[in-house]
This record gives C-alpha cells, sequence and structure tokens, in this order.
C-alpha cells in the first residue's frame, strides 16, 4: 500500500502513533472535513483496545508501534474508499440497538450457483427473499478458487475477484446495495484461517520469496512439523495425515526456485491445497485486514469468519482456541470499528461448547452460529427426548448484551455430535456410545430409524462418522411425508423462536431432498456434503403455494412462523427462561416481554403428549395462543400432538 513507506520509524507510544495519525488526517484532501472528523473520533473511542489487542500478539516486536500506526491507516484507506451510502449505515448503526436482537431478523443461506446460476440469475430470486421475509442473506463462498475441488469455495485464491462464472465484484457491490434497498443484510464468508495454494501470496512463498514465505507455517524439513503434529489435530486424514503437506512447487506453476529447493513442509489444517496463514507474522494481520476492509466496502454487512478457532498455532498444544485467537478477533474488531462500524463478525467455532461461548463478545463477535443447540434438535429428533436440549437451553444459551446466537438446522456442512460429555453424564449418558447411536441413526443403520443420511469421514470400525443429507431427507420425507413434515416444521420452530437469529438454509423451505446425483460430479464425488447442496428446484418452488402439497405445507408453515415471530414482542432479544414441563419428550422454554411470557411447547415424540395443569399453575389460567389469538384454558393441561408445538402469551400467576 502507498502508506507503508511514510510510517516514520521513530514511534514510541500510543500517544506517538495518534499525533502521526492526526497530522496524517489533516494533510489528506480525499475527504471532507466532516469525514476526518468522524474518522479521528473514531480513533479516540477504539485505539485503546486496539492496542491492547495487538500489544498482547505483537508486543514483543521492536516495530510494535508501527504495527498498531500501520492498522489505524489500513483502516483510515478503507475508509476513505468506503462509498457515502455505506458511511450512512455506518452512522445509522452506531450507538444503535443491534439490528440482528430484533424479531424481524431472519436468514437465509445459499451458494449462489446452485440457488441462482450465478449472480445475474440470483438478482431475479429478490423478489422470492422478500416473499420468504429474509433480511440476511449469506451466500457461501463465490471467490476465485482452483478449479475442480476447492472444499465449497474455501480454498481463497482471492479475496478480491468473484469466480467468473459466477460474476464480478462490481456486480456483488451492486447485488449488496440492491438487498440493502430491501432491507436485506449482505452475509459473506472471510475465509480467515487460510488461503488456496493459488493465491498470490502461496504462489509467490512457493517460488520462495522470503516475504511471502513467512505469510505461511512453511518448514525446510520435518524436524518442527514433526513437533507440531504430536499435539495438532489431523482434520481430514483422508486427505492427508497430520496437518503439513509437503509444498509442491509444480502444482502453483513455477520453475524451480532460486531460493528453496523442495520438498518444504506447509501446515495444511485442513486440505493439502488450503495454507494455513502465519499470524503469527504482522504483516498478515495487515494484509487480511484490507482484505477483510475491502468486502465491507463491497456491501457485506455481516462477515463469516471461517475456522478461526484455528489462527495461531503454538508448539505443544493443539493449536486451536489459542489465547491469542481472541486477541486477534479484538484487534479485527477495532479495525473495521474504525473503518466500518456497520460490519459485524459472525464466528464459526465449532468447538467444545465451554470454547464456543468465548468468542460471542461484542469486542470479538457479535453473531456466532450455535451449533450445541442444531446437534441436540436433531439428537432430540432421533431419541425423542429432549433432556440434553432442555439442559443445553437452560444452561448454555444466555450471550453477552450485545450478542446473539446464529439458530439453524441445518448448513453447508455436514452435522458433528459437538454436545460437552459431561453435560451427557450428568444424564446418565454415555458420550461416545450415544454418538455411535446417532450415527447410525441418521446413516439409516439403526432399526427403526426414518432418515435418509450419507456419512462422512465414515470409519466403520469405530462407527465415527459425521452426517450429511438435507433437513427434508434427514427427517424421512422420501418414505413418510405427513410425519417429516411435521418434524421440519417442528425443527424450525426451535430456531424461529429460541432468540437469535433464526437461518434458513434455502430449499429446506419447500423441503428439498438429497441430490441423488452428487457422486456423478468427479471434482465433489469424495465429499458426501455436496448431497445436501442440491440444485434449486423450479418444480418445488412452484408447488410452494399450493397448501395440499408437501412443498405448500413446509413453505406456509416457516413462512407462518416468520409472520408470527414479527408480530410478537416477546420475541425481540435473545433472553431465554427454562421451563420444565415434567414429560421427557416435550421441550418447554420461555421468552419473556415487557408484561407477558411466551411460552413455548414442542413435542419430539411420535405420539400426542401431555402437559398437565398442574405443570402450568404457575401461569394465570388464561393463555392466547400467538397464533391465532385464540384463548386457551390452562387448567385442564396441554396436549400436544405428535411433533406438535404450541407458543402461548401466559402471564404469570402473582
Amino acid at each position: 500500500m502507498q502508506h507503508e513507506t511514510q510510517i516514520p520509524r521513530d514511534l514510541h507510544d500510543q500517544d506517538g502513533v495518534l499525533e502521526f495519525v492526526r497530522e496524517r488526517l489533516l494533510r489528506d484532501t480525499r475527504v471532507s472535513s466532516e469525514d476526518r472528523a468522524v474518522f479521528a473520533g473514531r480513533t479516540d473511542t477504539h485505539v485503546d483496545r486496539l492496542v491492547t489487542s495487538l500489544h498482547a500478539v505483537y508486543g514483543e516486536d521492536p516495530d510494535f508501534w508501527e504495527t498498531v500506526a500501520r492498522a489505524v491507516l489500513t483502516a483510515w484507506e478503507a475508509f476513505v474508499a468506503r462509498p457515502q451510502d455505506l458511511k450512512d449505515l455506518d452512522r445509522r448503526r452506531e450507538g444503535a440497538q443491534p439490528w440482528f436482537t430484533s424479531r424481524d431478523a431472519v436468514g437465509g443461506v445459499c451458494y449462489v450457483d446452485r440457488f441462482g446460476g450465478d449472480l445475474a440469475g440470483l438478482r431475479e430470486r429478490i423478489p422470492y427473499f422478500k416473499e420468504l421475509g429474509l433480511t440476511y442473506l449469506h451466500l457461501m463462498p463465490l471467490y476465485e478458487a482452483p478449479a475442480g475441488n476447492s472444499d465449497g469455495g474455501y480454498a481463497v485464491s482471492s479475496y478480491r475477484h468473484v469466480d467468473p462464472a459466477l460474476g464480478t465484484m462490481e456486480e456483488l457491490a451492486e447485488f449488496a446495495a440492491l438487498l440493502r434497498a430491501q432491507g436485506i443484510a449482505l452475509v459473506l464468508d472471510f475465509v480467515f484461517n487460510h488461503t488456496s495454494n493459488e493465491h498470490a501470496w502461496a504462489r509467490a512463498a512457493a517460488a520462495g520469496d522470503p516475504f511471502h514465505e513467512r505469510f505461511y507455517w512453511i518448514y525446510p524439513d520435518r524436524t518442527v512439523p514433526d513437533e507440531f503434529e504430536r499435539t495438532a489435530r489431523e482434520i481430514f486424514p483422508d486427505d492427508h495425515p497430520g496437518v503439513f503437506t509437503r509444498v509442491d512447487s509444480t502444482a502453483v506453476g513455477r520453475a524451480e526456485s532460486p531460493f528453496h529447493p523442495d520438498p518444504r513442509w506447509v501446515w495444511t489444517t485442513f486440505h493439502r491445497f488450503q495454507w494455513d496463514l502465519n499470524y503469527s507474522n504482522p504483516h498478515v494481520f495487515h494484509a487480511m485486514a484490507g482484505e477483510m476492509l475491502f468486502l465491507a466496502n463491497h456491501g457485506a454487512q455481516v462477515l463469516r469468519l471461517d475456522a478461526v478457532a484455528f489462527i495461531w498455532k503454538r508448539l505443544g498444544t493443539s493449536c486451536e482456541s489459542q489465547p491469542q485467537v481472541h486477541d486477534l478477533l479484538r484487534a479485527f474488531n477495532a479495525v473495521v470499528a474504525l473503518a466500518a462500524p456497520a460490519v459485524e463478525f459472525k464466528s464459526e467455532a465449532i468447538v467444545h461448547p465451554d470454547e464456543v461461548i468465548r468468542y460471542i463478545q461484542p469486542d470479538q463477535c457479535a453473531l456466532s452460529y450455535n451449533p450445541l443447540q442444531m446437534a441436540l434438535t436433531w439428537e432430540a429428533l432421533a431419541t425423542r427426548d429432549v433432556r440434553m436440549l432442555s439442559a443445553a437451553l437452560a444452561e448454555r444459551h444466555a450471550t453477552p448484551e450485545g450478542t446473539a446466537w446464529v439458530n439453524y438446522v441445518r448448513s453447508h456442512d455436514d452435522i458433528g455430535w459437538t454436545f460437552s460429555d459431561d453435560d451427557a453424564a450428568r444424564l446418565g449418558i454415555n458420550g461416545h456410545d450415544h454418538r455411535r447411536f446417532l450415527n447410525a441413526f441418521y446413516t439409516g443403520r439403526h432399526p427403526g430409524s426414518f432418515a435418509h443420511g450419507v456419512p462422512f469421514q465414515d470409519n466403520p470400525r469405530t462407527g465415527d462418522c459425521r452426517i450429511c443429507g438435507t433437513t427434508a431427507s434427514l427427517l424421512g420425507l422420501e418414505n413418510e411425508p405427513g410425519p417429516a413434515v411435521d418434524r421440519i416444521l417442528l425443527a424450525y420452530s426451535v430456531v424461529m423462536s429460541t432468540g437469535g437469529v433464526p437461518l434458513i438454509y434455502l430449499g429446506d423451505e419447500v423441503g428439498q431432498l438429497n441430490d441423488a446425483h452428487w457422486q456423478e460430479n468427479p471434482d465433489n464425488a469424495h465429499d458426501a456434503r455436496w448431497v445436501h447442496r442440491p440444485l434449486y428446484s423450479e418444480a418445488d418452488y412452484e408447488r410452494r403455494h399450493d397448501l395440499f402439497s408437501v412443498q405448500g405445507r413446509i413453505f406456509g408453515g416457516i413462512r407462518g412462523m416468520i409472520t408470527v415471530r414479527r408480530s410478537t414482542p416477546e420475541f425481540d432479544g435473545t433472553t431465554l427462561i427454562p421451563f420444565d414441563t415434567h414429560e421427557d419428550h416435550v421441550l418447554g422454554y420461555q421468552r419473556p416481554g415487557e408484561h407477558s411470557v411466551v411460552l413455548c411447547l414442542a413435542n419430539v415424540s411420535d405420539w400426542s403428549q401431555f402437559v398437565s395443569g398442574e405443570t402450568l399453575s404457575g401461569f394465570l389460567p388464561t393463555a392466547t395462543n400467538v397464533y391465532d389469538g385464540e384463548q386457551v384454558d390452562l387448567r385442564g393441561g396441554i396436549l400436544l400432538e405428535a411433533h406438535g408445538f404450541r407458543w402461548l402469551r401466559v402471564l404469570p400467576a402473582v
């Protein structure tokens, strides 16, 4: 960047950095004096936490204060380039109640090519997104990526270019603006841990450029890699053993390096073509901050930080969720607050529940996937027992003020059973054996299973695997459409009512089945996750208004939930109060409002279940069904049909 050579080498403290930045702003005539004042004010507000966060990571570096100054100037350059309508959005959002805690917030997620063909085709679907009621649209990775297998786009070759088959970055910015005009926030992935081996940085590193070699964890022999692999977890053993891969320089199109003859070894947590970035190098921090702000300036309002738990490596540890991960998140958060405060981070940390919650902080990630609720919803549907899910809602649902879960039934990824073994043991459940049961159930190997799932990373010897399949297929729509529709709506009733942003994997709302042809594409045949990424089904979507069809029942049910959610003030915010139904088949929880409470009940059983009047005696005897406004007498109890749910407005008995 142009400003890199203009930072003085004699900065010694925070005051010196601030003085230098203010002088730089005064000399910069590219923006108005009003904009300079806005940025200066943000600097005064956020520089303390930027310094604290960066010092925790880079404080021993003799050039530390230059690192701080460069971070502020990276933000300044992005602020200067930021379009005016996005600056206006920033100003509206600063200090306002978080939009994502509103009962109006509803999300959808899709692959551009699977749902719309390309960005031009997806633009034609905006009226449908409005019809469904979305305020948040997450587009799965759409950047340039290696041909063939790119891990579903998560091997990024350029953060600044859209895959040419999908469109251009200019088209993406136009699409984001069209969504904003309709009240829909664009959500993009920011692949935080790694790039593809075809990224310009990786190509330079493979060619032996010393500066870019330090962007990655590259070693000349196996000595250090062997030490790291003693404790680091192997993620995709079918792709490569351990976490290191030989640097194959010819694979990235170069002659032999004059600097480093191969073989060398590069850290690849996931696939061999995904090279882990070395955040111990502050130049990586600056480079990635620049890429992040580039996406923000093209209209992203939420950035999903992929694989964030893996970004810091330290010998002798698992190299996951290290303290420096959180320091780096705070530093990135502060940089974005300087340049584009309307942008929020969403963490993707599929780790132990005790670790997941550590990422959900206003100064780190205001949003986070809720993998525990997702996994335990599937667990409850398989076991017809809500005890584990009830305990998780009671003990692990609360998040700090100004943050929220993103609650989902399905995602683009596999389902892993991320519950705590200690939590399970308190209920008399052996975690290892229970995971084997769930794997057998959702792959159709267990007697009586309704599921049509496909195993991912299957190990027949140990019974270990993860689960793939669309919501409809995992809940049995192929063979028993009536009960399956009820199960689908039951699962979505939970994500719509527990507090946070409910997220729909698009296709779920019309009951799309597994892609029967997923293995025919040789690029995807090795990856069972493509079974639940089917192409947009014109036939299914055309039937969404036919209330006598399966598609119509599901679409009408989910669309109805969104409508009721928006008309129910108690669903604002994220607060949830446990409610014990005294029935292991019936989930209960309360969403408090200013003067009343909505009691949510959900029956995961295949049979009708009764919640007694005595159980409900803590409320006044008359409740209101928020769906239709009908009065309900609680004294005689509530009978829930198989896979049925109720949202009842109640008043606590005084």
